[in-house]
């Protein structure tokens, strides 16, 4: 039975091959997670899908990710839940850039070539559907060596009436 969200929720980090092939098991397993957690609208649902699957494929095919051994984490919490909103956040985190690739494109997409790109847009996507996005370096603190890049999203959606008013197990509001 689904859980209503409560602030601080996260789920089990999952690790998963950087192989393109893995993107269905991915995706599988986000959306039952996101299943289990009660109120979220199912349009929300597949946006957070999506999202996620751009991620995960932008992990496997410009990070350290695809190499033999890559791996990708992913990652889900509630971290807040304010009045009449709640906040999903959305973790990809891949094993870093590849060293010999440019992190921006080179040169500027004329239109027609925009158009006919097969790839290209997840970021682009991203930023449409997501309400907050962005992206971090993962460090090791001692040598600043990038052991990773998180991109992480938020969508927000209405909290649920009798989610909102239902006490905390500790006694307290939620």
């Amino acid at each position: 039975m689904p859980t209503p969200a409560y602030p601080g929720r996260r789920w089990e980090a999952r690790q998963y091959p950087g192989t393109p092939s893995t993107c269905p098991r991915f995706r599988a397993e986000l959306r039952s997670d996101l299943e289990s957690l009660a109120g979220v609208p199912h349009h929300l649902r597949e946006d957070v899908e999506l999202c996620a699957s751009e991620a995960f494929a932008n992990a496997v095919t410009h990070s350290r990710s695809q190499r033999h051994g890559g791996a990708v984490i992913r990652m889900l919490s509630t971290p807040i839940v304010m009045g009449r909103e709640t906040t999903l956040r959305l973790s990809v985190i891949d094993d870093g850039p590849l060293d010999a690739r440019p992190m921006f494109p080179s040169a500027r997409r004329t239109v027609e070539s925009w158009e006919q790109a097969e790839s290209g847009r997840g970021l682009r996507l991203i930023h449409q559907l997501a309400d907050e996005w962005g992206v971090q370096r993962w460090a090791e603190p001692d040598s600043m060596s990038v052991l990773g890049t998180v991109l992480w999203a938020e969508f927000t959606y209405p909290t649920a009436t009798a989610v909102s008013s239902a006490p905390c197990v500790c006694g307290g509001a939620r």
